[in-house]
């Protein structure tokens, strides 16, 4: 069921319709007692992702950022239906995703390409570069015989900036830039409508990361592509995302346009963000926020705000009362009875 006043918030009559559109999704698992634990025939649930929505626009970036444990990854899972929710809508294009089944599923799953976070574990290192790239061409029908789908690699190849005589390799003959930029065109290669990257350039050293953040932003101007891209380093989020949605323990907190949070953020949990991130200039650093305590577990978490035990503005209705989000204006939400 589509949410209204989220639309509102994210839509004007000028703006294009929504690539993504993420509606009240959530994924619980359910936790069996152990010996380990000394929780024996008891049943918990794990809240990974929370009743939370988002909406993704052609040709842009939302930058979908958190700690571990957050609910990121799971979300971008979620959305390519490598697992399944436990409720709500997930809207393509305008399609449902999760009423999708055998080849309609597989023919959405063109659509929306993922991206993983490690480039040495998501490359299979039995097969040569050729292989691991023509293997979705010939999953989606779209190269017929040997030698198209031997120059559509190539292309490939050519378009993450590798040669043609990387094609016969093995990946552990590659650095990580290099192996990141085969997972990067593997994901090209059914011309998505949209591409999910789960961290993928927190594995790598710090110049190879801005090496491949430069080839996301190209590739996506010269394709007009979109971007789901999860991150918890807030340096790569500010350089490459149009808006940005903050979670904390399976919640959306704080979303709206990349300026609006970098330069104003609302949320305690925000700001505790911003305070970690290094100042130029140490000597005069600016005002910090600092939260206290450990994270809120997503298992059984408290019934109010996931961050009323840690947070130094919480009030005694924080703690029994989750904030829904709140328009701050320009679509900027903000999930704080107090801000």
């Amino acid at each position: 069921m589509s949410n209204p006043a989220l639309n509102e918030t994210f839509a004007t009559t000028s703006e294009p319709a929504p690539m993504l559109e993420v509606t009240n999704l959530t994924k619980h698992f359910t936790l069996h007692g152990d010996l380990v634990s000394r929780s024996v025939g008891r049943t918990r649930v794990l809240k990974a992702v929370d009743d939370i929505s988002f909406v993704l626009r052609p040709s842009e970036t939302l930058g979908l950022v958190g700690e571990s444990g957050c609910g990121k990854s799971t979300t971008g899972r979620l959305i390519t239906r490598l697992i399944e929710p436990t409720s709500g809508r997930i809207e393509l294009d305008g399609q449902d995703l999760l009423t999708l089944s055998g080849n309609q599923l597989l023919k959405m799953r063109k659509k929306a390409q993922l991206v993983f976070q490690d480039p040495y574990s998501s490359l299979n290192p039995r097969k040569t570069i050729m292989q691991i790239l023509e293997r979705p061409l010939v999953v989606h029908k779209l190269a017929t015989g040997w030698s198209e789908r031997r120059e559509r690699v190539l292309d490939l190849l050519n378009m993450v900036g590798l040669g043609r005589e990387h094609i016969d390799r093995y990946p552990h003959e590659f650095s990580g830039g290099q192996r990141q930029r085969i997972a990067i065109a593997r994901a090209l290669a059914v011309e998505p409508r949209i591409v999910i990257g789960d961290e993928p350039v927190s594995a790598l050293d710090v110049s190879i990361q801005a090496q491949v953040l430069n080839l996301f932003r190209e590739l996506q101007e010269k394709f007009s592509l979109t971007y789901l891209f999860i991150a918890h380093d807030l340096s790569v989020i500010r350089h490459i995302s149009d808006t940005v949605v903050v979670m904390y323990v399976g919640k959306v907190v704080e979303s709206g346009p990349v300026e609006a949070i970098f330069s104003e953020p609302q949320h305690p949990y925000t700001k505790a963000l911003m305070a970690a991130v290094p100042v130029a200039d140490p000597k005069s650093p600016p005002p910090r926020l600092t939260l206290t305590g450990e994270v809120s577990s997503p298992i059984d978490p408290p019934p109010g705000c996931r961050l009323c035990k840690r947070c130094p503005i919480a009030t005694p209705n924080c703690t029994t009362e989750p904030p829904p989000l709140r328009d701050f204006g320009g679509g900027h939400m903000v999930a704080c009875h107090n801000a």
